[in-house]
């Protein structure tokens, strides 16, 4: 899966000497009155509340820091990759959370049993005023790059302007805020904003990836690449087969190895990447041994496909691990851009013949359960109707908005999955057709002009085709010809760059439990005429514009999640998707030759799997013996 953004406007070598002239300019400015205020000096940085672990922790608590080192981790991807620059829009880098976690390190980085919490890397502490309107970090001593050179503050202005100019939109919208980026007397760096107030914007630029201003120097940043990069992380890439596999392999004299953030972490020699171009081969591939873990990402399969001997003797484990936090955003996108879904009557006509209640009986097993949030499973979720701080945000929107934004909880709709049910949501969706000026003629559903309802739906994993065909079938009942359009998954990020569909199975990546710049590529009317941004439903409305910035520029934790819940709230009544489902954890399926730390991290993710866990010597022994990785 590929990082996601928009085409640059600045492209070349020509644009980087502008860029290091222009962040030389920035170096080194006098500090202005503002400096002179109060400030606080930390360890580490959290978006609310206090962090837990003190200046002087030595691990955490989620990982073994006596794990031992070695073996070869091996994983199955399921599409493939044609660069390996994961920090512009153009090529479909490797799979999300591998090239950018474990080649490049940060200032700081997360904690995974805190929700918002962030711990010194290369950063050695970090310090902020009371109004935030900047923050500095000093840099740790012996930080550097795999070639022995030191991470400088240089390296630093020069990454946030080169994101900024060149790399993926994402960045440009993230760090939209920051003024500019300056070196200080002592050698460390110093982000100011152009806005005083957002905490959030000190933890984003904590966040920013660090590239090496030496390597990229001389190369053209523009343009996707498969040559391994330079990094300064605990891997390098070791080997690489374009668009079949690389190889991490482990820096054995990795700069930050023994600082406490690492410490039990990184425990795997090497790690292998395999790619598959179908998500069929890539589950036969892990059930020959040929792959490590598997998170299994189709219900029917798991709940089935897994009936093997070596699950039942203890050789392969299935594990559903518990998931906290904001969950995946998926649904069927409108196109926005096409003036045939323009009218929210329509698209929500369109939504009554999506009948989730019966896929889930029938294909998923029951295990799924309804999206009905872009901020799914967590606080910052709109719920019943809007109340207090969240009405007050909305109410000079009144006029613009749905009245049952005011009125009613948002649900999409929903049957009991019985034909009888979706009869019922079928004659509603008929009764919004016929408000909005359509008409059944002949068996097709025309507008005014008499030119019939015909869309394609684009789709890039084949599980969504089961998915998909019975809300085919059900639009067909009302007179819409919609047709399936399956495409790899190059073919799929090519057209979401260009928007070059009508509707199609997207996404959204968990959502941070503090929202702040992100949310202008996510929604926002700018990122929807660029080509490449998040905003694949090409939203672009003053209403969701300004609670935006509402979100952006909330000055409280209560402010942030009254302002999140009201951009939620219009972003569900507006219509603009469908909303498809999630599971209740993370299901996993691994080869028992594993060790595993006491505590997992509470806010879990797949990646922390490949960080936290070490090969075992005395289960690997034991699972050759018992036959090894092989399921039959």
């Amino acid at each position: 899966m590929r990082r996601d953004g928009i085409h640059p406007n600045i492209r070349g070598r020509l644009c980087i000497p502008l860029i290091l002239l222009a962040c030389c300019l920035g170096s080194g400015a006098a500090f202005s009155q503002q400096d002179a205020q109060a400030t606080h000096t930390s360890h580490g940085l959290t978006l609310y509340g206090e962090l837990k672990y003190a200046p002087d922790f030595t691990h955490f608590d989620y990982v073994n820091p006596d794990a031992p080192k070695g073996g070869t981790f091996t994983y199955a991807w399921g599409n493939s990759f044609d660069t390996l620059h994961p920090f512009i829009v153009v090529g479909t880098p490797p799979a999300f959370l591998t090239i950018e976690t474990v080649l490049y390190d940060r200032l700081m980085i997360r904690s995974g049993d805190e929700a918002t919490s962030m711990y010194g890397l290369i950063a050695e502490s970090v310090t902020y005023p009371d109004d935030f309107s900047w923050v500095e970090f000093k840099l740790r001593r012996g930080a550097r790059w795999h070639d022995g050179k030191p991470i400088t503050a240089d390296d630093i202005i020069f990454s946030l302007g080169i994101l900024k100019a060149q790399g993926s939109p994402q960045y440009r919208n993230d760090y939209a805020e920051v003024d500019r980026a300056e070196t200080t007397e002592s050698g460390g760096v110093r982000f100011r904003f152009k806005n005083a107030g957002s905490r959030s914007l000190a933890y984003s630029v904590a966040s920013l990836p660090i590239l090496p201003k030496h390597y990229w120097q001389g190369r053209d940043f523009s343009k996707p690449t498969v040559e391994p990069p330079l990094g300064s992380g605990p891997y390098r890439i070791s080997k690489v087969d374009p668009g079949r596999a690389y190889t991490l392999e482990r820096v054995r004299d990795y700069w930050a190895m023994d600082l406490p953030v690492n410490k039990g972490r990184w425990n795997f020699d090497f790690i292998q990447h395999d790619y598959y171009r179908d998500i069929a081969v890539s589950f036969e591939a892990f059930m020959a041994g040929k792959a490590d873990l598997r998170w299994e990402t189709l219900p029917a399969q798991w709940a089935t496909g897994y009936d093997r001997p070596a699950v039942k003797d203890g050789r392969l484990i299935k594990e559903m691990l518990p998931f906290k936090g904001a969950t995946f955003y998926a649904g069927f996108y409108f196109n926005q851009r096409r003036d045939k879904f323009a009218d929210p009557k329509l698209r929500e006509a369109i939504a009554h013949a999506f009948d989730f209640e019966w896929l889930n009986k029938t294909i998923f097993h029951g295990d799924y359960i309804r999206v009905r949030s872009h901020f799914n499973n967590t606080e910052l979720a709109n719920q019943g109707i809007p109340q207090g701080l969240e009405l007050e945000i909305l109410e000079p929107f009144r006029d613009q908005l749905d009245p049952r934004v005011f009125t009613q909880a948002w649900d999409p709709p929903k049957t009991d999955a019985t034909e009888e049910s979706l009869r019922g949501n079928l004659r509603r969706a008929s009764q919004l057709l016929a408000a909005a000026g359509w008409t059944m003629k002949g068996g097709l559903l025309v507008d005014k002009a008499g030119k019939p309802l015909d869309f394609e739906i684009v789709l890039w994993d084949p599980f969504f085709e089961r998915v998909a065909a019975p809300f085919v079938a059900n639009l067909k009942r009302l007179g819409i010809n919609a047709r399936l359009r399956m495409v790899d998954t190059a073919e799929w990020f090519r057209r979401m760059e260009t928007f070059d569909f009508d509707m199609t199975q997207g996404f959204t990546l968990p959502q941070s439990l503090s929202p702040g710049a992100e949310q202008r590529e996510y929604w926002g009317s700018d990122a929807a005429s660029q080509n490449g941004s998040r905003n694949w439903m090409g939203i672009s409305s003053p209403v969701v514009d300004a609670l935006i910035e509402r979100v952006v520029l909330a000055s409280s934790r209560d402010e942030k999640v009254a302002a999140t819940r009201a951009l939620d709230r219009v972003l569900c009544w507006g219509i603009y998707s469908i909303p498809h489902a999630y599971v209740r954890g993370i299901p996993v399926a691994y080869w028992n030759r594993f060790g595993r730390p006491r505590q997992e991290p509470e806010w879990l993710r797949l990646i922390w799997l490949m960080n936290t866990w070490w090969i075992d010597p005395a289960r690997d022994a034991a699972l050759e013996s018992k036959g090894g990785k092989k399921a039959k």
